[in-house]
C-alpha cells in the first residue's frame, strides 16, 4: 500500500508554504472563504442573503473545495482566509506537518453522513468484513472518510496493508463504485448518498460512536491571521451561530431550506434528507468540555496517533491545544 507517500507528498506542500501568507484580502475590504457543495448547512442562507458581508464590513467571496485537504492548502498559500466545515483529520494531518491552523468553531457533527460504502456485488457486512482483505478502496486520503476506514479496518481486524488504497475525492469514488472499479467507497455528502445506491455501509453511526469515530467538521483559519483580524472572525462566527439558531427553530425551515438547497447545488428533498442528520451545537455546547473545552483537543491526538500509526503521516505533535482558539467564538458570544 502506497498511501503514505500520497498523503505525506499533500501536506508538506501545503506546510511549505505556511507562514508565506498572501497580503490579508481583509485589507482591501473582502476576504475568500472555503466550503462544501453538497453539503447543505444553515449558514449559507445567511450566504446567499448577504449576510455575512452586512454583518463583517466586507465582501466575503466564497469558493467551493472537494476535500478539507485542499482547503489546508488554500489557507496554506494565503488564497483562502477561512473554511467552513473542515473535517477534523484534514485539519490535524496539516498541523501535524507544521501548518498553524486553528479550530475556531464546531460547524457541524454527522457521524451518519461520513462513512464507507463496500460493492453491493460483494455481498460483504459487518459479520463477513474479513472478507475485505485484498480488495480495493477509494479513500479520499487526510480526511474525516479516511480516519474512519482506519478504524473500521482496525476493529474488523482487516490488514490495511493487504488493501489497494487509491486517493478519490468522494465524487470520484462514488463514479468508480458505481463502475464496479472499486470494492469499496470512503465519503459523505451527495457523494455517499451515490455510493449507497450501489453498496452497503458496514457500521451505522451510532456503532461508529461506540468506537470512538466521532466526526465532527470545523471552521477553520491560519493563525496569524486569526490574530490580526479577530474581530472580523467573531462577526463571522456570529452570522454562523444566528444561522443555526434559525434552523433549529423548524419554523423557519420552509423559508431556508430552498435557499441553501439552490446554493449547496441539491434538490430540496435531498437537502431535507441530509441536514436531518447533521447537528449543529449551540454556542454555548462548542465551548463546553465536550467540544472545543477539551473533547475536540484530545479528539485530534486521538486521530493523529491512528494516522502514524497507519503510516499515513511522520509523527504527532505532543498536543493540540494550541490549535484551539475559542478567544473570537466568545466573543461572538456576547454579541
Amino acid at each position: 500500500m502506497t498511501i503514505r507517500k500520497t498523503l505525506m507528498g499533500a501536506v508538506a506542500g501545503a506546510a511549505l508554504l505556511a507562514g508565506a501568507q498572501a497580503a490579508m484580502a481583509a485589507g482591501h475590504g473582502q476576504i475568500t472563504v472555503g466550503y462544501f457543495l453538497e453539503w447543505p448547512m444553515p449558514f449559507q442562507y445567511a450566504k446567499a442573503e448577504g449576510m455575512y458581508d452586512e454583518a463583517m464590513g466586507v465582501t466575503v467571496n466564497w469558493v467551493s473545495f472537494d476535500t478539507g485537504t485542499a482547503m489546508s492548502a488554500a489557507m496554506a498559500s494565503g488564497d483562502v482566509q477561512l473554511s467552513v466545515s473542515q473535517g477534523v483529520p484534514p485539519f490535524v494531518v496539516a498541523t501535524s506537518a507544521g501548518q498553524d491552523l486553528q479550530i475556531l468553531d464546531v460547524a457541524v457533527s454527522y457521524s451518519d453522513n461520513d462513512n464507507c460504502v463496500v460493492r453491493e456485488a460483494l455481498e460483504i457486512d459487518k459479520d463477513s468484513a474479513a472478507e475485505l482483505a485484498g480488495k480495493k478502496v477509494a479513500v479520499p486520503l487526510g480526511t474525516a472518510a479516511h480516519y474512519g476506514f482506519l478504524k473500521q479496518m482496525t476493529h474488523f481486524g482487516v490488514d490495511i496493508a493487504s488493501m489497494e488504497v487509491v486517493d478519490m475525492a468522494p465524487p470520484d469514488g462514488a463514479a468508480a463504485i458505481a463502475q464496479g472499479a472499486v470494492d469499496m467507497a470512503c465519503g459523505w455528502g451527495g457523494s455517499l448518498r451515490r455510493m449507497k445506491e450501489h453498496g452497503n455501509v458496514l457500521l451505522t453511526g451510532a456503532e461508529k460512536e461506540d468506537l470512538g469515530i466521532l466526526v465532527f467538521d470545523v471552521t477553520s483559519g491560519p493563525a496569524g491571521w486569526v490574530a490580526e483580524n479577530s474581530d472580523v472572525v467573531a462577526k463571522f462566527l456570529k452570522v454562523t451561530a444566528d444561522a443555526n439558531a434559525m434552523w433549529a427553530d423548524e419554523a423557519n425551515h420552509a423559508m431556508m431550506l430552498p435557499v441553501i438547497a439552490k446554493d449547496a447545488g441539491m434538490d430540496e428533498e435531498a437537502t431535507a434528507a441530509t441536514m436531518a442528520t447533521f447537528v449543529f451545537p449551540t454556542v454555548e455546547d462548542q465551548l463546553g468540555a465536550k467540544w472545543l473545552g477539551g473533547g475536540a483537543q484530545d479528539f485530534m491526538k486521538g486521530v493523529a496517533d491512528v494516522f502514524v500509526a497507519a503510516g499515513s503521516i511522520d509523527k504527532a505533535l505532543d498536543s493540540y491545544a494550541e490549535n484551539v482558539n475559542t478567544g473570537p467564538l466568545s466573543a461572538a458570544n456576547g454579541m
